[in-house]
């Protein structure tokens, strides 16, 4: 792409990371998209939890604007939205339905979904349940770009009607996630969010083998888990890690767990960022195993899989360290090559220009069209 876009993006957050990975996200493509010359305008809710845990209030590679409601949106931002190139609206966004149809009816340029969630929102959509989005709107965005991979993209286009499915996965900062020499505090840890569906495995995968393995050394970080979680002695808790301290986290693991929700198991392609996090800092993942995970890391070389506590004990007591240290070089080279937060920007313009493209290949069509029926 040679030329600079100027675009607005309308996402959850960027300017706080406290319970949703949008932020780190939005932050690293933000700031490849700037480096390639793009000018960004992200606009985000101002609600109270995020108020109340801005880590970054202020992103240096673009303009950030907090609107306070839908008609605030409006009023404020309607002329920015018209004259932009591209316009992209992320999942999760408060009252985004509404949002995205205001977007789709009014801006001259693109018009963009990008969806960190598409099981979870596919799943809401067919039970007319979804907050950010509806089946009619699908098809009027012009590019639905998605965390998932896989089928589903295809399922996007012939079922829902999305003009063009693309994949957008999760990336890793490496300026930020990179090896940090330190003796290993802990011999397996897991970073996440609390959710009922990915907690059964949780327990199979670490609270198993930490209840088994007393004289083994355990941590799950992550906001939101309930008070009653019975916690063996061996297992640390510590809540919200700032992206900051992700670095430090996975430096001091001998392993890292990776655990993937239902409905990504059941969908398949959708990498979580904490795969490309822990590798990117030389810690080798072990992971419940999903649909497509040999497309980002291969089993045995890059990644270790467990399906049971046994696995996972095995793995921790009997893998020689030059093993391990293998398979964490043979992830980090993996990660750096395929899945950074500027080959994401790369992929973006790519289906951005494909976008633009076919757009004026249509106008070229309509003149030729009109001309023709002049004479």
């Amino acid at each position: 792409m040679t030329s600079a876009l100027d675009l607005v993006i309308i996402g959850l957050s960027i300017t706080s990371s406290w319970g949703n990975g949008h932020a780190t996200t939005y932050r690293g493509l933000v700031r490849e998209l700037a480096r390639r010359g793009h000018r960004v305008l992200f606009l985000e809710r101002d609600v109270p939890w995020y108020a109340e845990n801005r880590d970054m209030p202020d992103p240096p590679w673009c303009e950030t604007r907090l609107y306070a409601s839908y008609e605030d949106l409006v009023e404020r931002f309607r002329a920015r939205v018209r004259a932009a190139d591209v316009v992209v609206v992320g999942s999760y966004v408060p009252e985004g339905a509404r949002v995205g149809a205001w977007v789709t009816s009014l801006a001259r340029g693109k018009c963009a979904f990008y969806d960190i969630d598409t099981p979870v929102t596919l799943r809401s959509v067919e039970r007319g349940a979804c907050e950010y989005l509806t089946g009619e709107l699908i098809s009027r965005y012009e590019l639905y770009l998605s965390f998932t991979g896989g089928p589903l993209l295809a399922r996007l286009e012939r079922r829902f009607g999305a003009a063009r499915a693309r994949p957008l996965y999760c990336s890793v900062d490496p300026s930020v996630h990179f090896p940090e020499p330190r003796e290993a505090d802990w011999d397996l840890g897991y970073i996440g969010t609390y959710s009922t569906d990915r907690q059964p495995v949780l327990d199979r995968l670490l609270l198993e083998p930490a209840r088994t393995w007393q004289e083994g050394r355990f941590i799950v970080a992550g906001p939101q888990y309930p008070r009653d979680i019975a916690w063996p002695a061996n297992v640390q808790r510590t809540d919200h890690l700032a992206p900051a301290d992700h670095r430090r986290f996975y430096s001091g693991q001998r392993f890292g767990l990776n655990v993937t929700r239902a409905d990504m198991v059941k969908t398949g392609w959708s990498p979580s960022v904490r795969l490309f996090e822990a590798a990117a800092c030389g810690t080798p993942i072990v992971s419940d195993w999903w649909p497509g995970l040999e497309s980002f890391f291969e089993p045995g070389r890059d990644i270790l899989v467990a399906r049971t506590a046994r696995d996972v004990l095995s793995i921790l007591r009997e893998m020689p360290e030059r093993d391990r240290a293998a398979i964490a070089r043979s992830a980090r080279a993996r990660v750096l090559s395929e899945h950074t937060a500027a080959r994401r920007a790369e992929t973006l313009e790519q289906w951005l220009q494909e976008l633009l493209d076919a757009g004026a290949v249509q106008r070229a069509g309509g003149l030729r069209r009109r001309a023709a029926e002049a004479t």
